[in-house]
């Protein structure tokens, strides 16, 4: 099974959730988006590690790392590896020297851990396919559809919104997401479009 190469996009609060993140994972040589909603302490724990702060005292992920370097274990990389009614799993590959271990783990953990080891993180096609929102690159038509949403009216529950429309417009509120970098939004609007197909 081919792997594909994701890096980090973005981290933003979730609209719909309290205390809830959307953690944006792009294709390497792509232009698909992957969205996994994360907690709050998983994308502290990420963002802290991206920005390069040093918190006064180690966290979770942190201790992780002192553990496998004290234990000579090193992460070789992360892998989204699978997709099953709308949740994702994940492996960190780790390798002591003489043999290699895979731990299951939540895909926030695994990457709060990856990105402390500096490794990559992958997935493959599958979940790409059922999960991936393609990011369009015409900022025009993006614009012309967010203008064309606006004079709609919505008095509907975005959910209600989602199962009364037609497959174009599903496509057009995905594009208009996408162009807003509403990834939760966008994310809901794809389950949508996958329950059709």
């Amino acid at each position: 099974m081919d792997k594909i190469k994701l890096e980090i996009l973005g981290l933003s609060p979730s609209q719909s959730q309290s205390g809830s993140f959307a953690l944006v994972l792009g294709e390497e040589y792509g232009n698909r988006r992957l969205p996994i909603i994360i907690g709050m302490f998983e994308a502290q724990a990420i963002a802290i590690e991206i920005e390069k702060i040093v918190p006064n005292r180690p966290m979770t992920h942190d201790l992780f790392k002192q553990f496998a370097e004290q234990f000579k274990f090193t992460v070789r990389e992360i892998m989204i590896s699978d997709l099953r009614e709308g949740i994702f799993f994940a492996k960190i590959v780790c390798f002591d020297g003489v043999r290699e271990s895979i731990i299951d783990a939540r895909p926030s953990d695994a990457i709060a851990i990856g990105i402390r080891f500096d490794v990559p993180i992958y997935t493959n096609e599958s979940i790409l396919s059922e999960a991936g929102i393609t990011a369009s690159s015409n900022e025009e038509e993006e614009q012309e559809e967010l203008v064309q949403s606006s004079n709609r009216p919505s008095t509907r529950s975005f959910g209600d919104q989602l199962k009364n429309a037609s497959s174009e417009d599903l496509q057009r509120m995905l594009e208009e997401a996408l162009g807003n970098e509403e990834y939760e939004r966008a994310a809901k609007i794809r389950d949508e479009m996958s329950k059709r197909n």
